[in-house]
């Protein structure tokens, strides 16, 4: 009996080898879980094209936006853990959404397997170029002279870009009017035509409409300031201090796929990542790269979902 265990573990372990050392034998779908045009989108189509074009691999991106990012994780979650699914996960969705989200299908540490860290970026503060706000402080006190009146748009609800903007309020002891849109592009089309007054976004999102001269920015949350725009400050320099929201991009798979598919997939990745052109790429989003290991990834998973408990909990943000 001993003797036909070990024969079936050593026949295991030759099977999950070669499957490997064949992987990718098809197209792999990317999960983007926002619409095209925001900075989840642009990130996952460069990460894909880039691979279909350096390694050889058909990897094909799959909008599946909705509910603050939670409904394109909830679909990997779901898939096969076969390798030929992976979603471009972020905090919002995953560190941040389960704990303003009450009925949330899914617990990221335990339904999905860190993969490849892609990049980190700064939240940034803009309005449109012809708005009256040409400072944050422009900001807060309009809004302390009329609360509720002035409004800030984000890519949707229980995202960090959404909760940066509770935690401001709660810093400068104000209150902005949070509209939630289902992605980035139509929350910038409202700012950029004044239907709104503010947008917290991610820097990938706003930078071409930064850089066209479009979007005035006001501050970056980030505890520093970000390279891509150094010369707007952080909300830290402005009086706020210790104010720090950022946002990281990643890949993950579903829960029990094999552990040499994940080394597979991370080591391409990084490879890639690794690359004068990708890093270029990278930066004119806005966006910072940062490779890590699937362990070191799953960590900062594990650890950024604690922590960001008690900030949800502390800012008094919900969503049925």
């Amino acid at each position: 009996m001993l003797r036909k265990i070990l024969s079936f573990i050593a026949l295991a372990l030759v099977l999950c080898a070669a499957q490997a050392q064949t992987y990718p034998a098809k197209p792999i779908r990317l999960i983007v879980p926002f619409p095209p045009g925001g900075g989840t989108d642009i990130l996952s189509r460069l990460v894909a094209n880039k691979l279909t074009e350096v390694s050889k691999w058909t990897v094909i991106p799959d909008n599946r936006g909705g509910a603050g990012g939670t409904i394109g994780i909830a679909e990997a979650v779901r898939a096969a853990p076969t390798g030929y699914d992976m979603v471009m996960g972020q905090k919002d969705n995953l560190v941040v959404a389960p704990w303003l989200y009450k009925n949330l299908s899914y617990d990221p540490t335990k339904d999905l397997v860190a993969v490849a860290h892609v990049a980190y970026t700064p939240v940034v503060i803009v309005t449109g170029v012809q708005s009256r706000f040409k400072t944050l402080a422009d900001v807060v006190a309009a809004a302390k002279a009329a609360p509720d009146s002035i409004t800030y748009g984000s890519p949707g609800n229980g995202t960090t870009i959404h909760l940066a903007g509770e935690i401001f309020n709660s810093a400068a002891n104000i209150k902005l009017r949070h509209v939630p849109y289902k992605g980035s592009n139509p929350a910038m089309m409202d700012v950029l035509a004044g239907n709104v007054d503010l947008m917290v976004s991610s820097l990938p999102s706003a930078i071409a409409q930064i850089k066209s001269g479009k979007l005035r920015p006001l501050a970056v949350t980030s505890a520093r300031r970000s390279t891509s725009l150094p010369e707007v400050p952080t909300v830290a320099e402005l009086g706020y201090k210790d104010f720090d929201v950022s946002t990281w991009y990643g890949l993950f798979m579903p829960a029990g796929t094999s552990k040499d598919i994940v080394a597979t997939v991370n080591a391409e990745v990084n490879k890639l990542l690794a690359t004068p052109e990708m890093k270029a790429a990278i930066h004119a989003q806005g966006a910072e790269v940062q490779n890590m290991t699937p362990e070191q990834f799953s960590s900062l998973l594990k650890t950024d979902y604690v922590k960001w408990k008690s900030i949800v909990q502390a800012s008094g943000a919900t969503i049925e």
